[in-house]
């Protein structure tokens, strides 16, 4: 629980992003009566954390090892908020390297941690966030982003644009057979906000969608009939539980997932799930923990996949030693697909800020136990 009486009205606001200057001038105007204080994540000091009841940010700064959990003076020395014209906040942290967390994650004198992306993992591993210290997550919808990206690459490689590009490089009239995308199979794996816009998508070109969830019934309330609890069409024909998974991903055509990390999807898709694949195009734009990535080369060269997209990686950036930057079947992109805007980032911090002064716990605080 967290560790503050309710109703709780933070005033010293402290921004670890890129964009932090962005984010605090979008705050200010709506909040004049807030302070804040920003840097890169980097960048923010033990005083920003000692002076801070709130923290608005991607991840924990490595000074917070070092921040005292005595409210500092409101004078004491912030962080510079010098920073370039941005269009995202960005998560510039190196995922797979992280600074090492002593036995309790806490934040100095923050109370409050809102954090801007599309998952909470970096604030849940390697070492928990202290549970004294509310964890909110943005209300930002990431679907529709990831959903074009993901329509992109589904497109690309049934168009086989990449085999064309290599063709007019070589100036070479290759023909080829180009099948549609209607009436091709997807299973996305992972049915909430991100899972359910893809489907839509993929559903809108033709394909029919089954879904995978953690109980098997979507966000929406469909199970394996196809329908909402309360009849509304859907896009997946079907929801079936994640234990089920083995048994279905033989018959896709396309794989979508869009799972947080947890305890339960590390490497949920390993190398044995991978080999009962034939012949999909696997699309990850969740975790890159969620796949078993050193068995992707066996899974390609054996025909398990034809391809690979990949927006997310174990190691961030992906190691330039990756077998995977040269495999012509794969399409690697550098986490973009679902960025935090500006306007998202600052409206979902307002929106918890909004309940917790009106004395009740927001809707987005992060069930610690799920991870999301």
């Amino acid at each position: 629980m967290p560790s503050f009486a309710l109703p709780f009205s933070p005033r010293r606001i402290v921004i670890g992003a890129n964009a932090h200057a962005e984010l605090k001038a979008f705050i200010g105007e709506r909040r004049p009566d807030i302070e804040t204080r920003g840097a890169k994540y980097m960048d923010i000091s033990a005083a920003d954390l000692a002076w801070g009841e709130a923290y608005i940010g991607f991840k924990r700064p490595p000074s917070a090892d070092n921040a005292s959990s005595e409210p500092a003076n409101a004078g004491s020395a912030g962080a510079s908020a010098t920073i370039g014209a941005a269009a995202t906040i960005g998560a510039e942290a190196t995922i797979g390297a992280e600074a090492t967390i002593g036995a309790e994650a806490t934040m100095g004198a923050v109370r409050w941690v809102h954090c801007t992306g599309a998952g909470v993992d970096s604030w849940l591993a390697p070492v928990e966030l202290d549970r004294s210290v509310l964890l909110t997550r943005t209300s930002e919808s990431f679907g529709p982003m990831i959903a074009e990206w993901a329509m992109s690459r589904v497109l690309a490689f049934q168009q086989q644009l990449l085999d064309v590009a290599r063709a007019q490089t070589g100036r070479r009239w290759a023909h080829r057979e180009v099948k549609p995308v209607a009436g091709t199979r997807a299973l996305v794996v992972g049915t909430g906000d991100v899972g359910t816009a893809v489907a839509t998508q993929l559903a809108a070109l033709g394909c029919v969608v089954t879904g995978v969830s953690r109980t098997g019934v979507a966000h929406s309330g469909i199970a394996r009939a196809g329908r909402s609890a309360k009849g509304a069409a859907t896009p997946f024909s079907g929801v079936h539980p994640v234990g089920e998974l083995a048994d279905l991903v033989g018959a896709a055509d396309w794989i979508v997932l869009t799972l947080p990390i947890t305890p339960a999807t590390n490497k949920l898709v390993n190398r044995a799930m991978l080999s009962r694949c034939r012949g999909a195009v696997l699309l990850n734009a969740g975790r890159g923990r969620v796949l078993e990535e050193s068995a992707l080369p066996e899974a390609l060269d054996q025909g398990w996949l034809r391809g690979a997209a990949l927006d997310v990686f174990e190691v961030e950036p992906l190691p330039e030693s990756s077998p995977l930057w040269a495999d012509p079947r794969v399409m690697v992109s550098p986490h973009i697909s679902g960025p935090t805007t500006i306007a998202g980032a600052g409206n979902g911090f307002l929106e918890c800020l909004a309940e917790l002064e009106q004395g009740r716990l927001p809707q987005w605080v992060v069930d610690r136990d799920r991870g999301y």
